[in-house]
């Protein structure tokens, strides 16, 4: 059994029943033994459907499927995915899956096979057994349900190396009308997003339109997962999708820049952010959670690469596994990273404290609450390049010796 991360939060959230969705899991044997390793949701006829997925080259074959069901504008009215095996870098064979499980989930249900949305997360190389997951359907379809527990349940089963499941809920109003946002997601190592995460899946009542949703979503992902890393790695699987079964009954949104969604867009921002800082709590090995906030900037994207070039940095990441205070790798990963800054104007804070400004160390700054906090779990840093107004924030972990144990033994 593995070993929780010790930044885990306490307990899975209590998400709410959202109309118009669904949720099984099952047990295939794709890979796992003694645990499920599918999971199905199933989504009322109308559900519209955005998403974002990985820009890796070497992607799987169900990131192209969704790829081609997303621009064809024909909504969503089921999610299946397979964990244990990737499905990438498997040729005829892996695409064939992808096809023949959107086929059968599609004469279950009902709909087109383009209204079927395929992940699959696991060992690269190997394409999962159709077979299983075809023969999993039929009751999985039938176990379908609304309530609560569906939802633990479903996040469970599309773990890999994660230590928890990760879940996340918020409340938002659209013209007066309450609405649920539901959000599951998986990850914990090969995350170094670039347009969202491993996987992730969020639900919610609106009734929004699909080229509002896609908006909603590519912006929040910019802000969350895009802006999280824990090992430098672009997963070859990722894939974010945000369905809307539009059964709230709420007052007709005209585009994503509508002044009735700024309640929403901010909560649906919440979700993201959330599911995404569990991922780097949850990345393989990490015993601290590192808050690179960066400011002063030329432009709020400079900004983000700095963060990412510090979070990125196993350098830096080392250092503070030891609780180590070793400001000069920041300094060091600062200049690396290709942005316009100046030794002489850039200042560092550890915990608050202010270390190191206008070229050096703060004269007789004091260690010793530094010290404390480098010593605890949550690893707050912050950089002003003193250049300009460009701002972000960067959500990382350490780098340590179980990173390399987990690693070197993943395919066995």
């Amino acid at each position: 059994m593995t070993e929780v991360s010790p930044l885990a939060p306490s307990r899975f959230p209590n998400l709410p029943p959202i109309d118009g969705v669904r949720l099984a899991t099952a047990h295939c044997g794709i890979r796992y033994k003694g645990r499920t390793d599918l999971m199905v949701a199933l989504l009322d006829p109308g559900t519209s459907v955005a998403g974002v997925f990985t820009r890796s080259l070497t992607r799987g074959a169900p990131v192209d499927w969704c790829r081609k069901a997303l621009a064809a504008r024909a909504g969503a009215r089921a999610i299946v995915v397979n964990s244990g095996n990737s499905n990438t870098f498997t040729g005829r064979a892996g695409r064939r899956v992808v096809t023949d499980t959107a086929k059968a989930t599609a004469k279950l249900v009902g709909c087109d096979p383009r209204e079927v949305y395929i992940s699959s997360t696991g060992v690269i190389g190997e394409p999962p057994s159709a077979e299983k997951i075809i023969d999993a359907l039929p009751d999985a379809v039938r176990a379908a349900v609304a309530t609560a527990p569906a939802w633990a349940e479903a996040a469970q089963a599309i773990m890999t190396t994660d230590t928890f499941a990760k879940g996340a809920t918020r409340t938002a109003t659209i013209a007066g009308q309450r609405i649920t946002i539901n959000g599951i997601a998986k990850g914990s190592g090969m995350i170094a997003p670039d347009m969202a995460t491993m996987l992730a899946y969020v639900f919610t009542d609106a009734r929004l339109p699909a080229k509002t949703l896609q908006s909603l979503l590519k912006d929040g992902n910019e802000r969350a997962f895009n802006s999280i890393t824990v090992d430098g790695d672009t997963s070859t699987s990722d894939t974010l999708l945000l369905c809307a079964t539009g059964k709230a009954k709420h007052k007709r949104v005209a585009s994503a820049t509508d002044p009735l969604l700024k309640d929403f867009r901010s909560k649906l921002d919440e979700v993201l952010i959330d599911l995404a800082q569990q991922i780097v709590r949850d990345g393989e090995g990490a015993e601290k959670f590192i808050t690179i906030a960066v400011s002063g900037a030329a432009s709020s994207q400079a900004a983000k690469r700095v963060g990412l070039a510090i979070g990125n940095s196993p350098l830096v990441k080392t250092a503070i596994a030891a609780g180590d205070a070793n400001w000069g790798r920041i300094v060091m990963a600062v200049g690396k990273a290709g942005e316009k800054a100046d030794r002489d104007r850039l200042a560092i804070s550890l915990g608050g404290v202010k270390i190191a400004a206008k070229g050096s160390a703060v004269p007789g700054y004091d260690e010793a609450p530094v010290a404390r906090h480098m010593a605890g779990r949550d690893i707050r840093i912050a950089v002003d390049l003193g250049i300009g107004k460009g701002a972000w924030t960067v959500w990382s972990c350490d780098l340590t010796h179980r990173y390399i144990d987990i690693n070197g033994s993943y395919r066995s």
